[in-house]
């Protein structure tokens, strides 16, 4: 590794390059504790969370899943005359909900809470400098928290059209007639349900064998089943291979099964993943080492090997999610403060996440495919929905609770939920597994009746029941009986 020279005394405590979620949290943090602190920003404050991913995304979801709803008034009773989607208000819907959200983002909002805000693209020098629109900084830390971008595929052809990505896909104001889907994780999977229930006719198409490839099978499976049902043309195993523009038309051309399949579109979005941004901010020049994925590696207390820089968020993953992105900026900013002194760890044996489809997938921990693979052994408890009072009322009994625990423990290695609600109800068991909690202390709270909450009471209330000793409930016969026959008391 390059040596670079210290300065003897620094302009700022640290400098955040980034204003997404995990910049954000980094500068106010640090901030608070009143060290002087710059954030920079090339793009627009709030990052990829507020402007083109969490904050839109669900936006649209919930307009389409209302639409969805309404088509199926009749069910409950609900007679509904014509109606139709207006997208472009829909659109303007998705515009007022980040433009709410915008002030907590802002400059003016960091800016008051001591924040140092610069608009521009910045180069590290040295771990020590910092360089923005030709103005160079000493800093004593440097918090790396640039996020990530859309991974474009190699599909010939591709460039030669104006394809949507998970970024651009928001500047639509004409609901496509016919979308095509490209990616079957879950910003594809999200995309493509939404527009469906808006009214478009939509084709999703992977090389992978199944929608959503790191969950288990049998959640896949439901998924697909879903989706099919909504009228989504879901074609896994097809490779894409190149895009054609004929005239007006343009199409797909795909293998599967060692042919071709041809698939029309008005529009194509592109979402088969995200890689962290590492280019052009000095990082070769510094030796910052890099995970296999791409992303800047970082240890427990959120440092890469320059021992004064420090990354997090999607630029260090593993994993991609806003809610990991502030937990890490936790650490990153508290270990920048603490630089020199002590360190804090942080652990990942409790990280939810969730895909916000209909049914919402959400999970913590093991899932039952990976823990095969690892050679974990565990115990499965599984409670359907179908078997609960609220999700009759609500006609939304599909999916389950599956839950994996160590063999003759109620100590809990992972949830997977599917079904209504999904990504609320996983929040009782990440408490309990960040805590060290087992089933048990689910089974001995109270919950209110009639909820989609008390579904995690009674998944935890069949581990209790399979898991009773055979010869309690020995006992149990032998005093019943006993009480049965005996005048005493």
């Amino acid at each position: 590794m390059k040596r670079f020279k210290k300065p003897k005394k620094f302009d700022v405590n640290t400098i955040v390059i980034g204003a997404g979620a995990a910049g954000l949290v980094s500068s106010i943090i640090f901030a608070g504790g009143q060290g002087e602190v710059v954030l920079i920003e090339q793009g627009r404050m709030g990052g990829d969370c507020l402007n083109t991913g969490c904050v839109p995304s669900k936006s649209l979801i919930r307009s389409s899943r209302l639409n969805f709803e309404l088509n199926h008034a009749s069910e409950f009773g609900i007679e509904i005359g014509q109606k139709k989607v207006n997208f472009e208000k829909v659109t303007e819907r998705i515009d007022r909900v980040i433009k709410s959200i915008e002030p907590h983002d802002s400059v003016e909002r960091l800016t008051s809470l001591g924040v140092k805000c610069i608009q521009g693209s910045a180069k590290i020098e040295s771990p020590y400098l910092v360089s923005v629109k030709g103005e160079t900084i000493s800093t004593r830390t440097i918090i790396i928290a640039t996020g990530a971008s859309p991974v474009l595929p190699s599909i010939s052809g591709l460039e030669s059209i104006d394809f949507l990505t998970s970024e651009s896909v928001w500047n639509l104001k004409v609901l496509p007639q016919r979308l095509l889907v490209i990616g079957a994780g879950p910003i594809g999977c999200e995309l493509a349900q939404a527009f469906c229930h808006l009214g478009a006719q939509v084709v999703q198409v992977d090389i992978q064998p199944r929608l959503l490839p790191k969950e288990d099978p049998e959640i896949s499976d439901l998924v697909r089943q879903q989706f099919e049902r909504d009228g989504i043309s879901v074609l896994t195993e097809h490779e894409p291979v190149k895009v054609v523009r004929e005239g007006d038309i343009d199409y797909l051309e795909a293998l599967y099964n060692g042919k071709t399949v041809r698939i029309e579109f008005d529009k194509v979005v592109v979402a088969v993943g995200r890689k962290p941004n590492v280019e052009d901010i000095g990082l070769e020049d510094l030796g910052v080492e890099l995970t296999s994925a791409g992303a800047i590696q970082v240890n427990c207390a959120m440092q890469t090997n320059v021992r004064n820089i420090f990354a997090c968020g999607d630029v260090a993953g593993p994993y991609q999610y806003t809610h990991m992105a502030s937990y890490q900026a936790f650490y990153s900013s508290i270990n920048a403060i603490l630089s020199g002194f002590w360190k804090i760890r942080g652990n990942y044996r409790a990280v939810p996440w969730a895909t916000y489809i209909k049914p919402e997938v959400a999970r913590v921990g093991l899932i039952e495919t990976d823990a095969r693979k690892q050679g974990i052994a565990f115990d499965i408890t599984k409670y359907e929905f179908s078997n609960l009072d609220r999700a009759r009322i609500d006609a939304e009994s599909q999916g389950f609770i599956k839950i994996l625990t160590v063999p003759g423990n109620d100590k809990i290695l992972g949830v997977t939920i599917v079904g209504h609600q999904a990504s609320e109800l996983i929040g009782e068991f990440v408490f309990a597994m960040t805590h060290n909690m087992g089933l048990r202390k689910i089974t001995d709270a109270i919950h209110v009746y009639p909820t989609m909450y008390e579904a995690n009471k009674l998944a935890a209330n069949e581990w209790r029941k399979n898991h009773l000793s055979k010869k309690y409930v020995a006992w149990g016969e032998r005093f019943f009986a006993w009480r049965r026959g005996c005048g005493w008391w």
